[in-house]
């Protein structure tokens, strides 16, 4: 058996700010970084043969919302760090972008809540589709739903498909 760089996917978290690395308490050696420095572990991926980037947004506080409006925002943070890869790097490195509600909910839970405080699935799943709609046409190569919602791949799928996002592929985990 045999591990390259070729073969890794790296993880990104992404931080509003210019200049900014802040490391994460909870995973020693791992920081949040700002975009424009995303931008420049892009390039350093590149230079390692890395070939994806996997992108998770630290969306600001003041930004989260009960109905995560901000995962629908073409100008959230998500969205400018794939745009700054992309000028970075254009098609030298891919971009896997984290689809799920909890970095853009006030209350943290990875769908939207109904009046008794449970995830409800199909409301969920429209705003699922929409973010990720949202990240490929900010140039995500790969969208991942890491929410547990039913029926979110497919629907996913169908929507790339009709927004002309026939490429963007999908990778599901949880």
């Amino acid at each position: 058996t045999q591990l390259t760089p070729a073969d890794l996917i790296w993880p990104l978290f992404v931080t509003e700010g210019s200049g900014v690395e802040e490391p994460v308490g909870s995973l020693p050696g791992v920081s949040r970084w700002s975009v424009d420095l995303i931008a420049a572990r892009a390039r350093e991926a590149v230079s390692l043969g890395i070939p994806c980037l996997a992108l998770f947004p630290n969306t600001q506080p003041d930004r989260r919302s009960d109905d995560g409006a901000e995962a629908l925002n073409p100008d959230n943070l998500m969205c400018r760090a794939i745009k700054a890869v992309r000028d970075a790097c254009g098609g030298e490195i891919g971009i896997l972008t984290d689809v799920a509600l909890d970095p853009y909910t006030s209350h943290g839970q990875d769908g939207l809540l109904d009046d008794a405080g449970y995830v409800a699935n199909d409301d969920t799943v429209a705003v699922l589709v929409d973010q990720a709609i949202n990240q490929a046409a900010a140039g995500a190569d790969i969208v991942a739903p890491s929410d547990m919602m039913d029926g979110r791949v497919r629907a996913i799928r169908m929507a790339l498909e009709m927004n002309d996002h026939a490429n963007v592929q999908i990778m599901a985990y949880s």
